[in-house]
């Protein structure tokens, strides 16, 4: 673990792990417009980075030691496995679930505990639901091991709610520049930036509620502002899409349509079908509301893509 952190005395410290993924980079930025000296938490050192302290989440002895040097005022829990196709299981649970309790742990043996610690869990613990739009108070029928992993890391949490003031979010899909393009609609935006006339997909039919990135940073940095201690928060758009709805929206962006051809490989025979939420809790909570729609969102994505 690197021993040496920048230092500004004047400014409130955040800790954020998973501060140099996809996410993590537009919730740093966030909370430092904000006020915070944001501290990240890396599993691996990242050359040039004087803002990240390294520490992997599985080894409890360096997780103290690194939360102890810190010194928190506040705590945003970003780093987890997120890609529900991941091929290792057993990793999926070690991270989700082990990782987060080692970062508890220590936290609540700080003389100086955090004023609020953000879990970020995930909407996949719905399931196949059928209620729409989807509240907190749904009950979780988790259909992937990922989900799995998220909601016992949920339950597992509760076992410190005495000692920490938690809150955990349950983000909904969510999208932008920077993501990688294993992930969905990332793909479908390169493949229209390419010029691609066909793209291989599995069910174009599956409805998802799309986000903007930097509408989930701001909803993040809204959750440390106000700090709804105990409460459970979806991050959503409200407004669920199809697969073919993004299809469409990008033939409109691209200026042409592209061949769908059905790959049985990407079809998974435990897919959700819809997932779609209510953020109606967080906006009386916090005051948050999402201000970017698909359309704008997909465009910002081409465009940054296209000047690559």
């Amino acid at each position: 673990m690197s021993a040496e952190l920048r230092s500004d005395v004047d400014r409130p410290r955040a800790l954020l792990t998973g501060r140099n993924g996809f996410t993590g980079s537009y919730v740093a930025a966030e909370l430092e417009a904000a006020g915070y000296d944001v501290v990240g938490l890396s599993d691996h050192q990242i050359a040039n980075d004087a803002g990240s302290i390294t520490a992997n989440l599985l080894d409890r002895e360096a997780v103290r030691a690194a939360v102890t040097l810190v010194q928190p005022d506040v705590v945003v829990h970003l780093a987890a496995i997120s890609f529900v196709a991941h091929g290792d299981v057993d990793e999926i649970y070690r991270v989700n679930v082990i990782g987060t309790r080692n970062l508890l742990e220590a936290l609540s043996q700080l003389a100086q505990r955090p004023e609020i610690v953000v879990l970020a869990s995930s909407a996949n613990i719905y399931g196949n639901a059928e209620v729409e739009p989807i509240t907190e108070d749904t009950l979780p029928a988790p259909a992937n091991d990922y989900a799995v992993s998220k909601l016992a890391m949920e339950h597992m949490a509760r076992l410190w709610m005495d000692r920490l003031p938690l809150v955990v979010t349950r983000p909904f899909n969510y999208t932008g520049k920077g993501q990688s393009a294993q992930f969905l609609i990332p793909k479908i935006v390169e493949h229209f930036r390419r010029g691609d006339r066909v793209i291989e997909l599995g069910n174009t039919a599956v409805a998802r509620d799309f986000g903007d990135v930097r509408d989930v940073a701001k909803a993040y940095s809204a959750i440390v502002k106000t700090r709804p201690v105990g409460h459970t928060v979806n991050i959503c758009s409200g407004v669920g899409h199809s697969l073919n709805d993004v299809l469409d929206l990008m033939a409109a962006i691209a200026g042409y349509a592209i061949e769908v051809r059905v790959n049985p490989a990407f079809v998974r025979s435990n897919e959700v079908a819809r997932l779609v939420g209510s953020h109606a809790r967080l906006a009386k909570l916090t005051g948050w509301y999402p201000h970017f729609t698909l359309a704008q969102t997909l465009a910002w994505q081409y465009a940054a893509i296209s000047t690559l």
